[in-house]
Protein backbone atom coordinates (compact mmCIF):
# COMPACT_ATOMS: atom_id res chain seq x y z
CA UNK A 1 0.00 0.00 0.00
CA UNK A 2 1.16 3.35 -0.45
CA UNK A 3 0.41 6.40 2.28
CA UNK A 4 0.35 9.99 1.51
CA UNK A 5 1.78 12.52 4.09
CA UNK A 6 -1.25 13.40 5.89
CA UNK A 7 -2.47 9.64 6.06
CA UNK A 8 0.62 8.54 7.82
CA UNK A 9 0.62 11.67 10.18
CA UNK A 10 -2.96 10.57 11.53
CA UNK A 11 -1.93 7.10 11.81
CA UNK A 12 1.23 7.69 13.82
CA UNK A 13 0.40 10.62 15.65
CA UNK A 14 2.74 13.18 14.54
CA UNK A 15 2.74 16.18 12.52
CA UNK A 16 3.18 16.80 9.01
CA UNK A 17 5.56 18.86 9.58
CA UNK A 18 8.02 16.11 11.43
CA UNK A 19 7.25 13.57 8.66
CA UNK A 20 8.72 16.44 6.03
CA UNK A 21 11.81 17.12 8.59
CA UNK A 22 12.75 13.45 7.96
CA UNK A 23 12.82 13.50 4.57
CA UNK A 24 14.79 16.55 4.45
CA UNK A 25 17.41 14.95 6.54
CA UNK A 26 17.48 11.58 5.24
CA UNK A 27 15.93 9.71 8.17
CA UNK A 28 12.96 9.10 6.59
CA UNK A 29 12.16 9.38 2.71
CA UNK A 30 8.99 8.25 1.26
CA UNK A 31 9.18 5.41 -1.21
CA UNK A 32 7.83 7.99 -3.91
CA UNK A 33 6.32 11.11 -5.28
CA UNK A 34 3.71 10.99 -7.46
CA UNK A 35 2.73 12.94 -10.36
CA UNK A 36 0.81 16.10 -8.04
CA UNK A 37 4.19 16.37 -5.99
CA UNK A 38 2.68 13.69 -2.92
CA UNK A 39 4.81 12.15 -0.72
CA UNK A 40 3.99 8.63 -0.86
CA UNK A 41 5.18 6.03 1.82
CA UNK A 42 5.04 2.34 1.34
CA UNK A 43 4.80 -0.51 4.21
CA UNK A 44 8.57 -0.59 4.92
CA UNK A 45 8.44 3.06 5.42
CA UNK A 46 6.29 2.86 8.10
CA UNK A 47 8.40 0.03 9.44
CA UNK A 48 11.44 2.10 9.39
CA UNK A 49 9.38 5.46 10.99
CA UNK A 50 8.56 2.81 13.38
CA UNK A 51 11.99 2.01 14.45
CA UNK A 52 12.76 5.85 14.89
CA UNK A 53 10.15 6.44 17.24
CA UNK A 54 11.39 3.44 19.54
CA UNK A 55 14.88 5.30 19.30
CA UNK A 56 13.37 8.69 19.54
CA UNK A 57 11.42 7.28 22.73
CA UNK A 58 14.65 5.69 24.31
CA UNK A 59 16.20 9.76 23.68
CA UNK A 60 18.07 8.71 20.98
CA UNK A 61 19.26 11.38 18.65
CA UNK A 62 18.39 11.93 14.76
CA UNK A 63 21.41 11.39 13.84
CA UNK A 64 22.13 8.65 16.45
CA UNK A 65 18.87 6.99 14.04
CA UNK A 66 19.86 7.78 11.35
CA UNK A 67 23.34 6.52 11.69
CA UNK A 68 22.20 2.86 13.17
CA UNK A 69 19.27 2.61 10.72
CA UNK A 70 21.60 3.44 7.53
CA UNK A 71 24.02 0.50 8.26
CA UNK A 72 23.56 -2.11 6.24
CA UNK A 73 23.89 -4.85 8.78
CA UNK A 74 20.85 -3.07 10.76
CA UNK A 75 19.30 -6.49 12.36
CA UNK A 76 15.42 -4.99 13.01
CA UNK A 77 14.63 -8.03 15.03
CA UNK A 78 17.94 -7.51 17.08
CA UNK A 79 16.42 -4.21 17.62
CA UNK A 80 13.55 -4.92 18.77
CA UNK A 81 14.95 -7.17 21.16
CA UNK A 82 17.21 -4.19 22.36
CA UNK A 83 13.96 -2.01 22.40
CA UNK A 84 12.10 -4.01 24.54
CA UNK A 85 15.46 -4.64 27.37
CA UNK A 86 15.62 -0.96 27.61
CA UNK A 87 11.74 0.24 27.61
CA UNK A 88 11.94 -2.30 30.73
CA UNK A 89 14.83 -0.90 32.09
CA UNK A 90 12.89 2.59 32.05
CA UNK A 91 9.68 1.21 33.30
CA UNK A 92 11.73 0.07 36.49
CA UNK A 93 12.70 3.65 36.37
CA UNK A 94 9.78 5.22 36.41
CA UNK A 95 8.46 2.98 38.65
CA UNK A 96 11.52 3.62 41.07
CA UNK A 97 10.55 7.06 40.51
CA UNK A 98 6.80 7.00 41.50
CA UNK A 99 7.66 5.34 44.84
CA UNK A 100 10.19 7.94 45.12
CA UNK A 101 7.40 10.53 44.88
CA UNK A 102 4.94 8.48 46.96
CA UNK A 103 7.54 8.30 50.15
CA UNK A 104 8.03 12.11 49.73
CA UNK A 105 4.50 13.20 49.58
CA UNK A 106 4.29 10.56 53.19
CA UNK A 107 7.44 12.21 54.55
CA UNK A 108 5.56 15.82 53.57
CA UNK A 109 2.36 15.19 54.84
CA UNK A 110 3.88 13.54 57.86
CA UNK A 111 6.61 16.33 59.03
CA UNK A 112 9.37 13.55 59.09
CA UNK A 113 12.33 13.53 56.98
CA UNK A 114 13.59 11.17 53.97
CA UNK A 115 17.01 9.96 54.24
CA UNK A 116 19.38 11.29 51.66
CA UNK A 117 19.75 8.34 49.38
CA UNK A 118 15.99 7.59 49.55
CA UNK A 119 15.48 11.15 47.97
CA UNK A 120 16.79 10.25 44.72
CA UNK A 121 15.56 6.53 43.82
CA UNK A 122 14.88 6.07 40.18
CA UNK A 123 17.03 8.70 39.16
CA UNK A 124 20.08 6.69 38.62
CA UNK A 125 20.25 6.38 34.39
CA UNK A 126 23.57 4.58 34.57
CA UNK A 127 22.49 1.21 33.45
CA UNK A 128 20.03 2.99 30.87
CA UNK A 129 23.27 5.18 29.57
CA UNK A 130 25.48 2.05 29.42
CA UNK A 131 22.93 -0.10 27.31
CA UNK A 132 22.26 2.79 25.55
CA UNK A 133 25.95 3.44 24.56
CA UNK A 134 26.79 0.04 23.69
CA UNK A 135 24.02 -0.22 21.54
CA UNK A 136 24.60 3.20 19.73
CA UNK A 137 28.11 2.29 19.34
CA UNK A 138 27.74 -1.12 17.13
CA UNK A 139 27.47 0.32 13.84
CA UNK A 140 30.94 2.06 15.04
CA UNK A 141 32.57 -0.81 16.80
CA UNK A 142 32.20 -2.94 13.43
CA UNK A 143 32.94 -0.22 10.75
CA UNK A 144 34.06 2.89 11.99
CA UNK A 145 37.91 1.94 12.47
CA UNK A 146 38.01 2.03 8.77
CA UNK A 147 39.05 5.00 6.55
CA UNK A 148 35.77 4.22 4.27
CA UNK A 149 33.36 4.36 7.24
CA UNK A 150 34.78 7.77 8.44
CA UNK A 151 34.70 9.28 4.51
CA UNK A 152 31.63 8.22 3.75
CA UNK A 153 29.92 9.46 7.29
CA UNK A 154 31.30 12.79 6.14
CA UNK A 155 30.71 12.51 2.51
CA UNK A 156 26.24 11.71 3.82
CA UNK A 157 26.39 14.44 6.34
CA UNK A 158 25.56 17.09 4.20
CA UNK A 159 23.38 15.31 1.85
CA UNK A 160 19.53 16.86 1.42
CA UNK A 161 16.45 14.95 0.15
CA UNK A 162 16.97 15.37 -3.42
CA UNK A 163 20.42 14.31 -3.21
CA UNK A 164 19.48 11.10 -1.44
CA UNK A 165 16.86 10.75 -4.16
CA UNK A 166 19.14 10.66 -6.62
CA UNK A 167 21.38 8.56 -5.12
CA UNK A 168 18.60 5.86 -4.41
CA UNK A 169 17.39 6.22 -8.19
CA UNK A 170 20.91 5.62 -9.80
CA UNK A 171 21.51 2.74 -7.48
CA UNK A 172 18.17 1.22 -8.61
CA UNK A 173 19.16 1.98 -12.42
CA UNK A 174 22.28 0.13 -11.91
CA UNK A 175 20.82 -2.88 -10.10
CA UNK A 176 17.92 -3.32 -12.86
CA UNK A 177 20.59 -3.11 -15.73
CA UNK A 178 22.95 -5.58 -13.78
CA UNK A 179 19.79 -7.65 -13.66
CA UNK A 180 18.63 -7.34 -17.04
CA UNK A 181 21.81 -8.81 -18.04
CA UNK A 182 22.26 -11.62 -15.88
CA UNK A 183 21.30 -14.73 -18.63
CA UNK A 184 24.70 -13.21 -20.23
CA UNK A 185 27.35 -14.58 -16.86
CA UNK A 186 28.83 -12.58 -14.65
CA UNK A 187 31.82 -12.58 -17.38
CA UNK A 188 30.21 -10.66 -19.92
CA UNK A 189 31.78 -7.20 -21.19
CA UNK A 190 27.99 -5.61 -20.38
CA UNK A 191 27.79 -6.71 -16.75
CA UNK A 192 31.30 -6.12 -16.27
CA UNK A 193 30.93 -2.47 -17.81
CA UNK A 194 27.89 -2.18 -15.24
CA UNK A 195 29.61 -3.34 -12.12
CA UNK A 196 32.55 -1.26 -12.90
CA UNK A 197 29.97 1.12 -12.81
CA UNK A 198 28.32 0.55 -9.44
CA UNK A 199 32.17 0.91 -8.13
CA UNK A 200 32.21 4.12 -9.61
CA UNK A 201 28.96 5.06 -7.36
CA UNK A 202 29.83 3.69 -4.45
CA UNK A 203 33.08 6.29 -4.53
CA UNK A 204 31.28 8.87 -5.94
CA UNK A 205 28.48 9.29 -3.08
CA UNK A 206 30.40 7.30 -0.28
CA UNK A 207 34.11 6.21 0.08
CA UNK A 208 36.54 5.65 -2.13
CA UNK A 209 35.95 1.83 -3.51
CA UNK A 210 39.08 0.52 -3.71
CA UNK A 211 39.51 -3.00 -4.87
CA UNK A 212 39.82 -4.81 -1.86
CA UNK A 213 36.98 -3.03 -0.04
CA UNK A 214 34.42 -4.10 -3.51
CA UNK A 215 35.64 -7.57 -3.36
CA UNK A 216 35.03 -7.36 0.64
CA UNK A 217 31.28 -5.85 -0.14
CA UNK A 218 30.66 -8.43 -2.92
CA UNK A 219 31.63 -11.20 -0.48
CA UNK A 220 29.48 -9.64 2.59
CA UNK A 221 26.39 -10.19 -0.02
CA UNK A 222 26.07 -14.02 0.27
CA UNK A 223 27.77 -14.26 3.70
CA UNK A 224 25.36 -11.76 5.42
CA UNK A 225 21.74 -13.14 4.93
CA UNK A 226 20.58 -9.20 5.55
CA UNK A 227 22.68 -8.07 2.45
CA UNK A 228 21.03 -11.66 0.41
CA UNK A 229 17.52 -11.00 0.94
CA UNK A 230 17.73 -7.34 0.25
CA UNK A 231 19.75 -7.76 -2.75
CA UNK A 232 17.70 -10.72 -4.00
CA UNK A 233 14.66 -8.81 -4.14
CA UNK A 234 16.06 -7.33 -7.41
CA UNK A 235 15.62 -10.93 -8.81
CA UNK A 236 16.23 -14.36 -8.37
CA UNK A 237 19.83 -15.32 -7.12
CA UNK A 238 20.95 -11.74 -7.72
CA UNK A 239 23.09 -11.29 -4.59
CA UNK A 240 24.94 -14.57 -5.81
CA UNK A 241 25.45 -13.12 -8.99
CA UNK A 242 27.03 -9.70 -7.90
CA UNK A 243 29.44 -11.94 -5.65
CA UNK A 244 30.36 -13.34 -8.59
CA UNK A 245 30.75 -10.44 -10.92
CA UNK A 246 32.52 -8.45 -8.77
CA UNK A 247 34.99 -10.46 -8.17
CA UNK A 248 35.66 -11.39 -11.51
CA UNK A 249 35.67 -7.25 -12.22
CA UNK A 250 38.75 -7.03 -9.15
CA UNK A 251 40.36 -10.01 -10.54
CA UNK A 252 40.76 -7.56 -14.02
CA UNK A 253 41.96 -4.29 -12.68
Amino acid sequence: MRYKVKEVADMVGITIRMLHHYDKIGLLKPQSVNAAGYRLYSDSDLERLQQVLFFKELDFSLNQIKELLDDPGFDRHKALKSHRQLLLEKKKRLESIIKTVDRTIQAVQGGTTMKTKEMFDGFDMRDIEAHKEKYAKEVEEKYGHSDAYKECAKKTASYKSEQWKEIKEKNTAIFDKIVSLMDKGPADAEVQEAVGAYRQYITDYFYTCTPEIFRGLGDMYITDQRFTKNLNKHGEGFAAFMKEAMGIYCDNL
